[in-house]
């Protein structure tokens, strides 16, 4: 989009305008990002906590505590290396999983070729634009996705949950927490747009995710459980943790 013309006609374009107002190097969310996460997910020794293959200790809990039925077509939102996307399969989930980078995409392939998964699907691209997210979804699964979203995204991605989530489907997501030990921004929303920059992502109260995703019915809202290396699940307690059912 050529931000000097008068060629705004639809919401798409006004978001399309907004994302022009950060500088390049800060996209993290549409397909210019991928570059950024390339690099993120090209080592893979550092020491980032979520780089194991162990998924997040909230979705083991939904299941075990029978909030979570284990059921029908799961997504997996920014699968990084496929960690949870590979978990949901082995539960019998039939798993869409999409992230921007091809780096985190060609490692979950191999690691799902590791795992002799044959029931999962990974895509390389953007969530909000893909035409390979042929929902509906009876899980939709956000591991880290949603907080690296400028604010005026987040219209994209109650589209995208309301277009791909099943009727009385479950949406589950991690995100930053604001707070003491939390990490993310907690600056306002306008201020973001003035710097030009998101400071590393977005942290929220659990006050600002029950509003955000109000048109769903909240089952579970709660801190991440830190988790010992030795422990099977991913866990830390910078993080929220929520469990949505849609109406």
């Amino acid at each position: 989009m050529d931000l000097n013309n008068r060629d705004i006609r639809t919401v798409e374009d006004v978001l399309r305008l907004l994302d022009g107002l950060f500088a390049p190097g800060a996209d993290r969310w549409t397909e210019g990002g991928a570059g950024w996460w390339d690099g993120f997910y090209a080592d893979r020794d550092k020491p980032v906590p979520f780089f194991v293959a162990k998924p997040d200790e909230n979705l083991v809990s939904y299941v075990e505590q029978g909030l979570l039925p284990v059921r029908g077509r799961a997504l997996d939102l920014g699968c990084g290396p496929g960690r949870n996307a590979l978990h949901l399969a082995s539960l019998g989930f039939d798993v869409t999983a999409i992230d921007l980078s091809p780096t985190a995409i060609a490692w979950a392939e191999e690691r799902a070729r590791e795992a002799g998964a044959e029931n999962v699907r990974f895509v390389c691209g953007d969530a909000f634009s893909s035409p390979a997210l042929d929902g509906p979804y009876d899980l939709v699964y956000d591991s880290g996705c949603f907080h690296h979203l400028p604010p005026h995204r987040r219209v994209s991605y109650l589209a995208l949950l309301d277009r791909v989530l099943a009727p009385g489907g479950h949406f589950a997501l991690t995100a930053f927490a604001a707070g003491e030990g939390g990490m993310g921004s907690e600056l306002p929303d306008a201020d973001f747009y003035r710097r030009g920059k998101l400071d590393g992502g977005l942290a929220y109260t659990d006050t600002e995710l029950r509003a955000l995703f109000a048109d769903l019915t909240e089952i579970d809202v709660r801190r991440m459980r830190d988790e010992p290396a030795s422990s099977a699940a991913f866990g830390e307690s910078f993080l929220w943790t929520a469990l949505f059912r849609n109406r």
